[in-house]
């Protein structure tokens, strides 16, 4: 199967600091990947280099086999890239129905029932459809997020450490959707810290230190990788 994100040897800087360097990554349509390792490997500038936010010092990034250099952050939207950042950015002064159907692009119908697929995901925006985005808990920031990324209905969607500053019961809860999403067709490309939850929800995982690609694999054969469980899984 050719690959739905194809990320060839990229490099990327901030002024005179490397924060990415020669990493090579690949995803597929309809898999969940995980991008891991510790704050400041890489993960972030990954995603954002994907999603236009980040230019390249070296290296190429095509999707659905098409190159995206430059590509607006916008168009890359519009072909099917959606991206949940960190922080989850959800609108404060908005409902969490407003924060959804502002993302849609869709007609009336189509975007109920899209919005009505991310209720079903997530129990806990339903019962809070008409509050406000400042009054939700950051789990449900989180779930927001995700949500309305998903209303753009994306072929591929990036998750940007969704786990940051949950409990370990919310962090479950969310990343517990990742393998649905990515089964109902919808690829995931996953960065995160937790990385034994990221590993068990991820069909193939990359792993970074300082910028770098330093192991991949199958998700399940990286969870038994000596050198990750002792570096990553406290084992």
């Amino acid at each position: 199967m050719s690959a739905l994100l194809q990320v060839d040897r990229l490099t990327a800087r901030y002024g005179e600091i490397t924060a990415l360097e020669d990493a090579t990554i690949e995803v597929r349509a309809g898999e969940a990947v995980a991008l891991v390792g510790a704050n400041g490997a890489g993960k972030t500038t990954l995603m954002k280099a994907v999603m236009g936010f980040v230019a390249p010092a070296a290296g190429a990034i095509a999707y659905d086999g098409q190159p995206l250099a430059g590509v607006a952050v916008a168009a890359r939207a519009r072909r099917g890239l959606g991206y949940s950042p960190e922080g989850r950015r959800v609108f404060p002064g908005m409902t969490v129905r407003e924060n959804l159907e502002v993302a849609s692009r869709a007609d009336r119908a189509t975007t109920r029932a899209r919005a009505g697929e991310v209720y079903a995901m997530f129990p806990a925006l339903a019962e809070k459809a008409t509050a406000l985005g400042w009054q939700l808990s950051g789990g449900e920031q989180q779930m927001l997020a995700i949500g309305r990324a998903l209303m753009t209905a994306p072929r591929l969607l990036l998750l940007d450490e969704p786990s940051l500053g949950l409990s370990p019961l919310l962090t479950t809860a969310v990343l517990g959707q990742v393998r649905a999403i990515a089964t109902r067709g919808t690829a995931v490309l996953l960065a995160e810290q937790n990385v034994a939850m990221a590993l068990a929800v991820a069909d193939r995982a990359y792993v970074l230190q300082v910028g770098r690609v330093v192991e991949s694999g199958p998700a399940a054969e990286l969870r038994q990788n000596p050198r990750i469980r002792e570096a990553f899984l406290g084992a």
